[in-house]
């Protein structure tokens, strides 16, 4: 298997050599010079705390690579928690908590697509999700995916074959209304046409 290349930073010396010896012990890891994220799948971060400057560096990170975060630092506060999600950390690993196989299975979950994250974070990140499901989507007729009940439908009846007809019949609305919602999902996901919405939404678990 192929070696995940990974960036490494810290707020100080001492973290740096700490995280790299532990990395660089690793055969399923190649730890990349800072400037080179051609190959780069991962960037590893570690700080005391989510401060001002931490934020707007990982949130340029997030904009210019795209790379999911693992974050070492000593402590997060609940408020800080959506903030770190938002730019783009899947992995938090408190500092005292940290081992080279922890940090490994951190960073290899993180390549895959997946995350890890204290139990007691978990549970205020789907607070959070929960919050607002209930005060910011439910009231606009969304779901967590962005998408309202009748479009889901319509994409539903878009997956199975049907044209713009068919599915305003099966539905009951005008056609004008059926293709106002596919435009409204395209244009407002950023999809290029019709099939891109029905890929975008097989992928998403919502047909």
């Amino acid at each position: 298997m192929e070696p995940v290349g990974l960036i490494l930073q810290a707020s100080e010396p001492l973290s740096y050599a700490g995280l790299a010896s532990f990395l660089r012990s690793c055969p399923e890891i190649e730890l990349l010079p800072i400037h080179d994220r051609t190959g780069a799948r991962v960037l590893v971060f570690a700080c005391e705390q989510l401060t001002v400057d931490v934020v707007a560096m990982l949130r340029r990170s997030a904009a210019e690579t795209g790379l999911p975060v693992v974050l070492v630092l000593r402590e997060i506060t609940e408020s800080e928690l959506l903030t770190a999600v938002e730019c783009r950390v899947v992995a938090i690993l408190p500092r005292a908590a940290v081992t080279g196989e922890r940090l490994v299975h951190s960073v290899l979950a993180a390549a895959n697509g997946g995350g890890v994250m204290p139990p007691n974070l978990v549970g205020e990140l789907l607070k959070h999700i929960e919050r607002l499901q209930r005060e910011v989507l439910a009231p606009n007729g969304l779901n967590a995916s962005g998408l309202t009940p009748r479009e889901v439908d319509v994409l539903r009846l878009m997956a199975d074959g049907l044209d713009t007809n068919e599915i305003a019949g099966k539905l009951c609305y005008s056609e004008r209304t059926v293709k106002n919602v596919i435009y409204g999902v395209t244009h407002r996901l950023k999809l290029r046409n019709r099939s891109h919405a029905v890929a975008y939404a097989l992928r998403a678990g919502l047909i």
